[in-house]
């Protein structure tokens, strides 16, 4: 007698840092311009009044079409063994498996800034020392309203990913976590004090100042103002005056 075979559906998995994509079963799903919209805005929001979602993914007509192009884009979804979107009263919500590596994201970050998350680069979503933004090309205002969010959020936890490493006696890796947020936001001034406490903690003086002297630099070509006062106090506790060289 022969045994049944189980087969066992692996959870979908839904891609917003970088270009949209989408995975049922471990195989891609192509969706609709408004399709991708669509689930992109629920995943993001978790969970989302319908009059919001119609009105904000279609601003230019009327409140009773937006909600008819709703319907229709909520019918073409893909049908599983549960909808990837699922309507709760008045509001959708993503499917309960649906692993969206924003929320993986963020939760990290979040972790790293609040100081309960391990400070190692291995355990990190390779969104945080990466450079892949959120659905990149997409100009909607909703987009770019969290890809600010999410741009901000990496920005401080690397800061506070490098300040911990150093303390941590991980100087290697805080370079690496600061350089990161350098290459994010060159003029980012707390990024750089990150760099070159990295420098001070192994002893190299001269890489600190170097890199403090070519930020200098870059502000007052840029901004024409100086580092804080915090700045260039780091490298006075070590007997370099900075101010004005």
């Amino acid at each position: 007698m022969s045994e049944a075979i189980k087969v066992v559906h692996s959870p979908p998995q839904l891609r917003l840092l970088g270009q949209f994509h989408l995975e049922c079963d471990a195989e891609t799903v192509e969706l609709c311009r408004n399709g991708q919209r669509l689930l992109a805005f629920v995943a993001l929001r978790r969970c989302v009044c319908r009059t919001v979602l119609a009105g904000t993914l279609w601003p230019e007509v009327t409140e009773e079409h937006a909600r008819g192009s709703l319907r229709t884009t909520l019918w073409k979804l893909p049908r599983g063994d549960q909808p990837l979107i699922r309507c709760t009263g008045d509001s959708l919500v993503h499917a309960t498996d649906l692993s969206v590596d924003v929320h993986a994201f963020t939760e990290t970050a979040l972790g790293v800034v609040q100081g309960c998350c391990p400070a190692r680069g291995a355990h990190l979503p390779p969104g945080l020392l990466g450079d892949e933004e959120l659905l990149p090309g997409w100009d909607e205002e909703w987009v770019r309203i969290e890809r600010e969010r999410l741009r901000q959020l990496r920005l401080h936890a690397l800061d506070t990913l490098a300040e911990s490493l150093v303390r941590e006696g991980e100087p290697a890796l805080a370079l690496e976590a600061a350089w990161a947020s350098v290459r994010s936001e060159p003029l980012r001034e707390s990024a750089h004090r990150a760099a070159v406490s990295a420098h001070l903690a192994e002893g190299n003086l001269h890489e600190a100042v170097r890199h403090y002297r070519s930020f200098r630099q870059l502000l007052h070509k840029e901004l024409g103002v100086e580092p804080s006062p915090r700045f260039a106090g780091m490298l006075a506790r070590h007997g370099v005056a900075v101010r004005g060289g």
